[in-house]
């Protein structure tokens, strides 16, 4: 049963630490909850870099040099179909379109490149639906610098799109300078930013996400079976994709799901093709044997408080953007603790559904969820007297901080 320290059992009952350091850094209460450890020990993984996330709730169940940026080879790709996707859906670009292939995507690409290619033909009109499955199932690089030409007028300007979209989506180890993942030092990705595309395309293209469980694909009399070793396994799996480059060794981001539950796998930097498939079945088979999904919060719930400089009030209610679910393992005693960071205080006024803080929550040592929260309520600026008493506060706080530095300095 998941207890929390405090009343009304939520974060907020917790005390406050109004400052930490030069940094700013409020951490508002660390509650202890009583929720079972990990039903066994982690799996024994040989890649160097490796992550396992649930798909619901952002839980990181397992992790290994996560943020360590490495070529990515072909994973790549899902940055380049991330942004396809979203010319898609958003209108600008009809699956009903053509594109022509030009020499350069031919070349480098296609079936003079010797590399992963859907065979497309020289200066052919190709639908962009065609393409879609020529880049994601054969993993195609034709097929990717045909969609850039066609959509940014040339590989280069795509890759400033992808860069874009990868600041959006909140990556911060990835830069793409290609919409291959053709091997360039200056190209590079984490663990972590791969689960965050995969996670991006799930929830926001379900449909076109489909394309990654198709099993095979036909172009040019040559049929081209699916490159990701996962969809033959019985775990449920339904995409995504593979890579190999030669200094960054073997690559696979893949999804699958079962009983309602989805999790996402990264492995980075296998040795072999059979250590990167054995890694990463062994990563979510533990995961969906070891663990289950616990309600922390509802949807409006407040979760705590964020303090406030010159407001009407001390202090802003904080609630989650949604329900704030966690993964916690079904078995054993391990302590799971979460606190409330944000940079603060924060000055007056806040409207409704501004972003503040953000609720952390870890699994022993390990940070197993990071999510938003947001001002449960608007808090006006206060009257002259509330400002002038919090502002003489703060100056007391700052006078204390900096002799408390020079004594201990």
């Amino acid at each position: 049963m998941l207890s929390m320290i405090g009343p009304n059992r939520h974060l907020s009952g917790l005390p406050i630490i109004r400052r930490i350091a030069c940094a700013a850094l409020l951490v508002v209460g660390l509650a202890a909850l009583a929720i079972p450890a990990r039903a066994q020990s982690q799996p024994d993984i040989a890649s160097p870099q490796a992550i396992l996330v649930d798909f619901e709730s952002g839980s990181v169940l397992f992790e290994r040099a996560a943020d360590t940026s490495s070529p990515p080879a072909s994973i790549a790709k899902m940055m380049t179909m991330a942004v396809v996707f979203r010319e898609i859906a958003e209108g600008r670009v009809s699956p009903d379109t053509e594109y022509k292939v030009s020499e350069y995507a031919w070349r480098r690409g296609g079936a003079p490149s010797g590399g992963a290619t859907m065979f497309a033909a020289l200066n052919s009109q190709i639908k962009v639906s065609d393409l879609l499955r020529g880049a994601i199932v054969p993993s195609g690089n034709d097929a990717a610098i045909v969609l850039a030409e066609g959509m940014a007028g040339n590989e280069l300007a795509f890759t400033v799109k992808m860069n874009e979209e990868a600041k959006r989506l909140g990556l911060t180890g990835s830069s793409f300078v290609n919409v291959s993942g053709l091997a360039d030092p200056a190209q590079k990705t984490t663990p972590r930013d791969m689960a965050k595309i995969a996670a991006h395309i799930i929830r926001s293209y379900p449909d076109l996400y489909k394309i990654y469980s198709e099993p095979d694909f036909l172009w040019s009399k040559i049929r081209q079976s699916n490159r990701n070793p996962l969809l033959g396994m019985s775990l449920g799996a339904d995409g995504f994709v593979t890579g190999y480059q030669k200094d960054a060794g073997y690559n696979l981001v893949g999804s699958a799901i079962q009983n309602g539950q989805r999790l996402i796998v990264v492995i980075m930097g296998s040795k072999t093709e059979k250590e990167r498939a054995e890694d990463a079945r062994r990563l979510l088979e533990w995961g969906f044997r070891s663990f289950e999904s616990r309600l922390l919060f509802q949807s409006g719930q407040v979760v705590g408080e964020a303090t406030l400089y010159g407001g009407a009030r001390g202090g802003a209610p904080l609630v989650g953007t949604g329900p704030i679910y966690v993964l916690v393992s079904r078995t054993g005693d391990e302590k799971v603790t979460a606190r409330i960071r944000y940079e603060g205080p924060i000055p007056a006024p806040v409207e409704k559904g501004a972003v503040l803080a953000r609720l952390q929550v870890y699994r022993g040592d390990q940070l197993a969820l990071d999510v938003p929260l947001a001002a449960a309520e608007t808090v006006p600026q206060g009257p002259l007297w509330r400002r002038a008493m919090d502002g003489a506060y703060e100056l007391v706080v700052s006078l204390l901080r900096q002799g408390y530095a020079k004594l201990t300095g």
